[in-house]
C-alpha cells in the first residue's frame, strides 16, 4: 500500500521568515494551495486516499480539512508529526538570529534538540505505519517541513538514485512511498498541482 506524505500550506510567517508559534494558521495563498492539492488526491492522481493523518496544529490540519473536504475523509490527528519544536525562538525572524537553529544540534531554550526530534520522528513514523496497516489502503500524512525532511534524509524513506532530494520541502508538496518496507519513494515534493498559480516564494522558511 501507499503512504501520501505532504507538507501543509504556505503560512504568513512562511514568507516573512519568522519562526513559527504552535498556533499560525495558513494564510490566504495557502488555503488555495491546500484546495488544489485536495483536488488533486480526490481525482486520483497518483491516488485517492481512503484515510488521513495529520499533524493538530493548526496549519497543517487546515490543509488536512481541505483533503477531508473533497474526499468525505476523518482525519485522525497526532503530535507526534508536530514540526521541532524550537521553543523560545518562536515568533523571532529567522534571518536576525545569526545562526541556523534548523541545523543547530542542542535545543532551544523550552525547545527540542536534533536527538530528541529525531526519536520523535521516529515515532511518528512507526505510528504512521500502524494507522495505514489498520486502514489497509492509500494514506494521506500531512506534517511539516522538518519531519519529512528528517524522513527522506535520514531513513526510513529510501529515494533512489533517480530522484534528486529536496534542500527544503515546498508548500503542500506530496512525496508517494510505499508503506511496505524499504519504504521505497517513487515521487519527491511535487507540487504539479499548483501549476505556478499560487507556488510559494522561493525564498520562504522551509521548517521552524
Amino acid at each position: 500500500m501507499t503512504l501520501l506524505i505532504i507538507r501543509h500550506g504556505e503560512t504568513p510567517l512562511n514568507v516573512a521568515r519568522v519562526m513559527q508559534p504552535a498556533d499560525t494558521p495558513l494564510s490566504a495563498n495557502g488555503q488555495a494551495q491546500a484546495e488544489l492539492l485536495a483536488q488533486r488526491l480526490a481525482a486520483g492522481q497518483p491516488l485517492r486516499p481512503t484515510g488521513i493523518v495529520s499533524s493538530d496544529l493548526p496549519r497543517a490540519l487546515q490543509t488536512a480539512q481541505a483533503i477531508a473536504a473533497a474526499t468525505g475523509l476523518p482525519i485522525t490527528t497526532s503530535p507526534l508529526l508536530h514540526e521541532r519544536n524550537f521553543g523560545d525562538l518562536r515568533g523571532r525572524l529567522y534571518d536576525s538570529l545569526g545562526f541556523d537553529p534548523l541545523t543547530r544540534e542542542e535545543a532551544p531554550p523550552n525547545g527540542e534538540s536534533i536527538p530528541q526530534f529525531a526519536a520523535r520522528c521516529a515515532a511518528a513514523w512507526a505510528w504512521v505505519l500502524q494507522q495505514q496497516s489498520a486502514l489497509g489502503g492509500p494514506l494521506a500524512v500531512v506534517s511539516h517541513g522538518l519531519v519529512i525532511r528528517h524522513w527522506l534524509h535520514h531513513g526510513p524513506l529510501q529515494v533512489p538514485a533517480a530522484l534528486a532530494l529536496p534542500e527544503r520541502m515546498s508548500n503542500t508538496s506530496l512525496t508517494v512511498a510505499t508503506a511496505a518496507a524499504p519504504h521505497a519513494v517513487s515521487l519527491v515534493d511535487c507540487t504539479a498541482h499548483l501549476g505556478g498559480a499560487v507556488l510559494a516564494d522561493a525564498k520562504s522558511l522551509s521548517g521552524g
